[in-house]
């Protein structure tokens, strides 16, 4: 059972703290399998404010508790008026995976069990991706009559290619996690009892590594698709620039010259 600073209320429908230069984010609804609500959608939205507004943040980490990472959204909560309600809970979804996407650190998701509809979306809105081998995607929205959000279509053209993603938003079939990793869909598959400690690892890596480096290196990934070379090329010489005149790119030449690991401080 994961121990929660005095801070958190174990009750929320979405759950984040800081320990360390680590934010974590989870989705706290593991008896609807984290299905997406207004409530939830949120906190989530209140969740990336504050981790955007905390300077001491260098990795953010999306987990979710229970067996299911998320079954897209709540069906049930929309039933009463479901445009009324579509609304909000897209509304706070979408503006805090905006966030994340330009938030200057990594962010990792480790997923388990069903990831489906929205849930897939902030998924696939992360930078790396870790998934328990019982890991099952499913894009879902057609099955309800409805097209997509959280920004699924777009990651699963981006990364799959527009053939492959048409297949899947149309058909609507699972992808098991070996699939999803053999599609480029997440990073790693794991033995689920692994999972946690492993993406932990990671997180604690990027924790402790040249922060505004890892920060352009993001930028430059997501934007990649989009410039055109010269742009692009512009790009990575500011970027490389800015870099230059940080106290960690001083350390890490200089451990690199003297032979040792180099101590970033995310300055």
């Amino acid at each position: 059972m994961t121990s929660y600073p005095p801070t958190v209320d174990p009750n929320g429908p979405v759950l984040w703290w800081r320990d360390g230069g680590i934010a974590h984010i989870r989705f706290n609804r593991p008896e609807a399998l984290n299905a997406i609500d207004v409530a939830t959608a949120k906190a989530f939205h209140q969740a990336c404010q504050d981790i955007c507004a905390d300077a001491q943040v260098r990795v953010v980490r999306i987990t979710a508790a229970g067996r299911a990472f998320m079954a897209g959204g709540d069906l049930g909560a929309m039933q009463g008026d479901p445009t009324a309600v579509a609304h909000e809970l897209i509304s706070g979804m979408h503006g805090g995976l905006e966030l994340l996407a330009q938030l200057p650190v990594p962010v990792i998701a480790s997923v388990q069990g069903a990831v489906a509809g929205g849930g897939l979306g902030v998924m696939l809105g992360c930078d790396l991706v870790f998934a328990a081998d019982n890991t099952k995607l499913a894009i879902a929205y057609p099955l309800i009559g409805a097209s997509s959000d959280c920004s699924t279509t777009w990651g699963l053209a981006h990364m799959v290619g527009l053939r492959k993603a048409m297949e899947i938003v149309l058909m609507a079939e699972p992808i098991n996690a070996e699939e999803a990793l053999r599609l480029g869909l997440v990073n790693r598959v794991l033995p689920a009892d692994g999972l946690e400690a492993f993406s932990q690892q990671v997180a604690e890596r990027f924790a402790n590594g040249p922060t505004v480096a890892l920060g352009q290196l993001k930028r430059l990934v997501r934007r990649a698709l989009h410039n055109d070379l010269s742009n692009h090329l512009q790009a990575e010489a500011e970027g490389f620039v800015r870099c230059a005149a940080t106290a960690d790119f001083k350390e890490g030449i200089t451990a690199f010259l003297d032979k040792r690991p180099a101590q970033f401080q995310g300055q």
